[in-house]
């Protein structure tokens, strides 16, 4: 958070005016991320899923560079956000237009939207905590109806049977191009490091590297990057199972996942004080593999409950690891590098990992397939099902910590509720 403190009281209108922004910032990304490997696949593109899922971990490992010498140095908040809002939007209502040329078309223009839409996440956060009097305790308050807003993006979809429609990107892009024009209406948020030069090493968080020479997190990040590849099975190939498993309401049956997440952000401080970070960590790695051996088992005979189970347990897969991930980063950091760190564990894994994930289930999805190209599903799911599981015997066996003797209200207070993915 900047310096310099908002001019106004937290409270009333700026509440409102926040949680609107962060409602339709993740309104936009659920109207169209879940299902657009099921748009593609019943488009003729499903060789090309895995590529369109590659382009997101590229613009998030290129975005800190947009922020860090762009957005953070030049130019208020508020109005970078307002443009990049309203030019991602009309690019991804292009994507459908850009579909009935080639995939290549479509892709690029994801990507493009992407390039425009990553940089926002941190924008968001920063502009919220930055008209904050107190961002520990306010900022969940605000990010909880990003969630909220993901949560209904994918009713909506659903409701409206868009799942497998070109209108995804239309009301996902229309939404956009409306956050964009609210964003002018947002508080004043000057820019905040203007004046002070760009540093790569920022940017890439590599002055965190010294924590390496720490055996445990050193560990933490090698299985962080590792279970990320696993992970982008999920993201990139869940939608469409669901759907080739005869659910026709596919964003709504994968918003139980979000659903999950708020239910486990609850009840994560009452399992962080029992169990301390290893077991949390571990927890969440465990409900990986069980989420995949659900799918693989689940396949043949298209088992709707073992779906549902599997969709479910993204709430324990992501808030015990991720969020349990970013307080142990916090805690083992100094002050001085403590933002450094958290952008490497990002690149890490939301980056580097989901990007060579992405590609290499891309590889297995087309293995998956028999001569008709009706895909194995069961075979499919097996690998990330291993892969997982082996890195959590690593993880388990190598990582050493005490465990946490926090409170729960100190973790309350560090917790945040996490990205809705």
């Amino acid at each position: 958070m900047s310096d310099q403190q908002p001019h106004h009281k937290f409270g009333g209108v700026v509440f409102t005016q926040l949680s609107v922004m962060m409602f339709l910032q993740f309104f936009v990304w659920g109207a169209w991320y879940v299902t657009m490997g099921p748009y593609m696949n019943s488009n003729g593109m499903s060789e090309a899923i895995a590529t369109a899922y590659t382009v997101g971990p590229i613009a998030a490992i290129v975005s800190p560079f947009f922020l860090g010498m762009i957005a953070d140095r030049f130019f208020a908040s508020e109005r970078v956000l307002a443009a990049l809002h309203i030019i991602g939007g009309a690019i991804l209502c292009f994507a459908p237009t850009a579909a009935q040329s080639s995939s290549i078309l479509f892709i690029a223009a994801i990507l493009l939207h992407m390039l425009c839409y990553m940089p926002t996440l941190g924008l968001t956060s920063s502009l919220a905590m930055h008209n904050m009097t107190n961002s520990e305790k306010q900022f969940p308050m605000i990010r909880v109806f990003g969630t909220i807003g993901w949560i209904i993006a994918n009713l909506v979809i659903s409701q409206l049977k868009f799942d497998t429609s070109a209108n995804m990107f239309y009301l996902a892009g229309g939404a956009g191009v409306l956050l964009g024009v609210f964003s002018f209406f947002l508080p004043h948020t000057p820019a905040p490091s203007k004046g002070k030069p760009f540093s790569f090493r920022d940017a890439l968080g590599l002055d965190s590297l010294v924590l390496l020479k720490r055996r445990s997190f050193a560990v933490f990040c090698l299985c962080s990057f590792l279970v990320c590849i696993p992970l982008s099975a999920y993201y990139a190939f869940a939608g469409t199972y669901v759907g080739e498993m005869g659910i026709e309401k596919i964003a709504q049956t994968m918003s139980f996942g979000q659903m999950s997440e708020i239910f486990f952000m609850l009840v994560m401080p009452f399992f962080f004080v029992r169990l301390g970070v290893k077991w949390m960590l571990a927890v969440g790695m465990l409900a990986w593999v069980i989420r995949y051996a659900l799918f693989a088992m689940a396949a043949p005979d298209q088992v709707y409950w073992m779906i549902l189970i599997g969709i479910a347990l993204h709430g324990i897969c992501y808030d015990f690891f991720f969020v349990t991930g970013q307080i142990y980063v916090d805690n083992e950091s100094g002050p001085k590098i403590r933002g450094q760190a958290q952008g490497f564990f990002v690149l890490l894994t939301q980056g580097l990992g989901m990007l060579i994930g992405a590609q290499l289930m891309g590889v297995i999805f087309e293995r998956s397939k028999n001569d008709l190209g009706v895909v194995d599903w069961k075979s499919l799911w097996i690998f990330p099902t291993i892969f997982a599981l082996v890195v959590l015997i690593i993880f388990v066996l190598l990582f050493k910590h005490k465990k946490s003797m926090a409170s729960e209200a100190e973790i309350s207070e560090q917790a945040e509720i996490p990205d809705p993915i």
